[in-house]
């Protein structure tokens, strides 16, 4: 108020000096030009309002065009109270608060009459006036109701920009009127009218500028803690008394009337002190409500806070800068095994050792000049068992944070899943059986190698094929063979000096890699030493095999790339293989004489293709849980009209590096789906999808035209593809792999765990199948408890990722067992079925599988 209370003080101290120095008639005229323009103005202030705001401006309004009139002044003043109890009063508001204002407004209203009547009435009626008592009873009310409504007033209450000036402007009409009665100057009490009517125009100007704003809880607590109303009744007994003192002590006698209304006065201060009480007793209620309210949710949360950080897999510390451990979470005890009470008010660093120590100062030392700072690492702690675990720390710096001021210490043991992740990254780069270098990791490290050296001629490679194996996988068995080839690895790690590099390519293939000075002389010393040492014979399950091996040398110094390096030691192999075997031969760019074997099978593979000499051989998908046949997968068999039966290892390959397999693949598409469709039955149909299929043209259109013209159903076709299909331009293939699976095919990884990034695809390709490597089930049932904890985890994380588990290469009962306790879908394999022609497949369907139900009776 104290801001806005310029220009009513300046209109009061105008209408005194009109009313001492203006003559009547420009008074008049001022009061009829002001409450006309007054007038207009509650109109249009009223458009701008609704509901009881509008109806207290249109009754002040017309009251005011009233008061132009004689008598109308006393309608004035009704509509006058009419439109100050028309404002609305604050929301929520209790019932105590209502009454209390009743008698707020009672006690202002008798307060008032005592003085009018000792100084208005009382006089008058001894000068024999015929309105004594009617006219200053009005004023009287007219003062009421403007004392009453200015009590709402509130710097946050809505509308009190304009509620003062009203307030004022009608106090300030009544007390002029009253004026008159007492014998003032009718010039100036006419002029107290005018500036009355003046203070009301200025609030309309207010109102209009100013719209009726909304009133929030927030503010109405504001108000009441602000708001005149608990003062203003307490001021107007006040100045009563100190208006009847002064009266008294100018001969004034006290009166009846006077009396009674003081009686009253008091009685009403009684009960309004009453009311008080209740009422601040009533709200200390509703705070200690509220209090325990809010003492009991934050319970809850410190509570739920608590729990969160006791049951976390982390442990939680607050530590001090010189490292004293102020506060501990008693997850410490479940996650390192030491009780809270060995950690808290002690150093860190003299708890975890003279080896952690350093790391962990040099981390505090990083973070402690930087607010709200953070910094991780990976340390060894110890654990309660004397082992250490290596663990990760997040150090953040909240020394500056009043509810902390220290440092927050994160900690977790990280050891398992270090280890699982060292044991995945190892599997995915080492061959399993043998525990030599695979295929992605070789070519890693060939690359390197032929990068790093200042001369190609530093680099040469041997590819190793033994000669037999075959034989004995057929005669003894895969077991034997697996035997064989783990005493093959062995041999080539102790032939092989370091840091020369030792991999297995996959079957009975192995690789070299010589890095020297003189990489060609030193491969070729190197690979009679192997032959020497693989001329020993091997004892497998008690026999003396000899097994002996064709060895190719290539030199990076012939070789543009390192795939041509490779095909270079393979095409050098195949001639030592060609040369009878347990020799070693050097590349020698003439060398094309397999080359041109393989040039011819393409030709005659052209021709297949046209003569339709390829046929599909179909091995069954076996539910494990049941038994059932839930599915095929097509492969293709070549019968050569001069070679016979033509394995797919031997054309498949052929047919990939000269482009045949997209004709190739189209056709076996084709044919799987139409057996499929023939068999009339929910089978699901798996084919192999290769690297060129995927670069040559629109694979998914190709499907998409497959499946129109057989009538396959999309959910029953299964495209396989290995690794190689992803690990090719992989954002382009991505997109591929998607406009395929919006096909409505399924899409099965096949040969998971082979390559170096399985895990990731997972995640970012949209697979339907898992296809667990045979290379992984050949060593189920035989004890092995870690090749079994690895198909366990391929199986749970197929599960994870909403994926069906396919295992291959099951061989045997033990095998079909193990995979069974691990919740394995599907199975293939020699044990329960070969490939087999479309009418021998027939009739698995109708027969099912015996091999399969001799393992479930077991």
């Amino acid at each position: 108020m104290t801001s806005g209370a310029t220009l009513p003080v300046v209109i009061l101290v105008t209408a005194v000096v009109l009313g001492l120095t203006a003559p009547p008639a420009v008074i008049a005229v001022l009061t009829v030009l002001v409450t006309t323009v007054l007038a207009l103005a509650c109109v249009v202030v009223s458009r701008r309002r609704s509901g009881g705001v509008r109806l207290a401006w249109i009754s002040l309004g017309a009251g005011i065009l009233a008061s132009l009139f004689g008598p109308g002044r006393l309608v004035f003043v009704g509509l006058a109270a009419l439109c100050l109890f028309a404002i609305p009063s604050p929301k929520g508001a209790s019932r105590l608060t209502r009454v209390r204002s009743a008698i707020d407004s009672m006690l202002i209203g008798f307060s008032l009459f005592v003085t009018s009547y000792n100084v208005v009435i009382q006089p008058a009626l001894a000068a024999g006036r015929a309105d004594a008592v009617v006219r200053p009873v009005a004023d009287v009310l007219l003062a009421t109701v403007a004392l009453a409504a200015l009590s709402r007033w509130s710097a946050h209450y809505p509308g009190s920009r304009a509620l003062a000036p009203v307030c004022f402007g009608l106090l300030t009409m009544a007390v002029a009127d009253s004026a008159v009665m007492a014998g003032v100057g009718p010039a100036l009490a006419d002029a107290g009218w005018c500036a009355g009517l003046a203070l009301i125009l200025l609030a309309t100007v207010r109102a209009v500028r100013n719209p009726l704003a909304t009133y929030a809880p927030d503010d109405q607590a504001r108000a009441g803690r602000w708001s005149v109303g608990l003062v203003l009744p307490h001021v107007v007994v006040v100045l009563t008394l100190v208006v009847g003192g002064l009266w008294m002590t100018q001969g004034g006698q006290a009166t009846p009337v006077g009396t009674w209304c003081r009686l009253v006065c008091i009685l009403l201060i009684v009960v309004r002190g009453v009311l008080l009480y209740r009422d601040n007793k009533q709200l200390a209620r509703k705070l200690e409500g509220r209090v325990i309210s809010r003492t009991a949710e934050l319970a809850t949360r410190e509570q739920r806070f608590r729990a969160l950080v006791e049951q976390s897999s982390e442990s939680l510390a607050i530590l001090e800068a010189d490292s004293t451990v102020r506060y501990q979470s008693s997850s410490v005890e479940r996650i390192f095994g030491f009780p809270v009470s060995t950690l808290v008010g002690h150093r860190l660093l003299d708890v975890v050792g003279r080896k952690a120590a350093p790391q962990i100062q040099a981390a505090i030392d990083d973070v402690i000049g930087r607010p709200d700072g953070m910094t991780a690492i990976e340390v060894r702690l110890p654990h309660e068992d004397g082992t250490r675990r290596l663990s990760e720390m997040i150090i953040t710096n909240k020394l500056d944070d009043p509810y902390i001021r220290g440092l927050v210490f994160n900690t977790r043991d990280i050891s398992e899943a270090r280890q699982l992740q060292d044991q995945l990254r190892h599997d995915a780069y080492h061959d399993a059986l043998t525990g030599l270098e695979n295929r992605a990791l070789f070519r890693e490290r060939l690359a390197t190698a032929v990068g790093g050296q200042p001369s190609p001629e530093h680099v040469s490679v041997l590819f190793l094929d033994l000669d037999g194996f075959k034989e004995v996988n057929d005669s003894l068995g895969h077991a034997a063979g697996d035997q064989l080839l783990v005493q093959v690895a062995a041999r080539l790690l102790r032939a092989v000096p370091a840091p020369h590099t030792v991999a297995r390519l996959g079957g009975d293939e192995f690789a070299v890699i010589v890095v020297s000075p003189d990489a060609r002389a030193d491969a070729e010393a190197l690979a009679t030493r192997i032959l020497e040492h693989l001329d020993e014979p091997f004892s497998v399950d008690g026999r003396g095999l000899h097994v002996g091996a064709g060895i190719g040398i290539a030199s990076a110094a012939d070789a543009g790339d390192v795939e041509q390096l490779q095909r270079n030691a393979d095409l050098a192999m195949y001639r030592a293989k060609d040369a009878g075997g347990g020799v070693y031969a050097a590349y020698h760019p003439n060398m094309h004489d397999a080359l041109m074997q393989r040039l011819s099978l393409a030709d005659d593979l052209r021709l297949a293709l046209e003569r339709d000499e390829l046929v599909l051989h179909y091995q069954p998908t076996v539910d494990l849980a049941d038994g059932t046949i839930v599915g095929f997968e097509a492969l293709v068999r070549w019968n050569h009209p001069e070679r016979g039966m033509v394995p797919p290892l031997d054309f498949i390959g052929v047919a990939e590096s000269t482009g045949l397999i997209v004709p190739l693949g189209r056709w076996v598409l084709a044919e799987a789906c139409r057996q499929a469709v023939a068999w009339g039955r929910p089978l699901k149909m798996a084919v192999n999808v290769s690297v060129r299929q995927f670069e040559a043209g629109d694979l998914a259109a190709t499907v998409a035209e497959v499946l129109a013209e057989t009538g396959m159903p999309a959910d029953q076709l299964c495209l396989e593809m290995t690794e190689s299909v992803l690990l090719t331009d992989t954002d382009e293939n991505l997109a591929r792999i998607v406009s395929l699976k919006a096909l409505g095919v399924l899409l099965a990884m096949d040969d998971f765990g082979t390559g170096y990034s399985s895990l990731a695809y997972l995640r970012r390709f949209p697979m339907d199948v898992l296809k667990i490597d045979r290379s992984f089930v050949d060593r189920l049932g035989s004890g092995d408890a870690e090749d079994e904890t690895l198909v366990r985890t391929i199986v749970r994380l197929g599960q994870r990722f909403g994926m069906r588990t396919v295992a291959e290469g099951i061989e045997n009962a033990a095998q079909v067992a193990a995979l069974r306790e691990m919740n394995c879908d599907l199975g293939q394999g020699y044990f329960l079925s070969r490939p087999v022609p479309a009418v021998e497949a027939t009739r698995l369907l109708e027969s099912g599988l015996p091999a399969l139900s001799t393992a479930a009776t077991r």
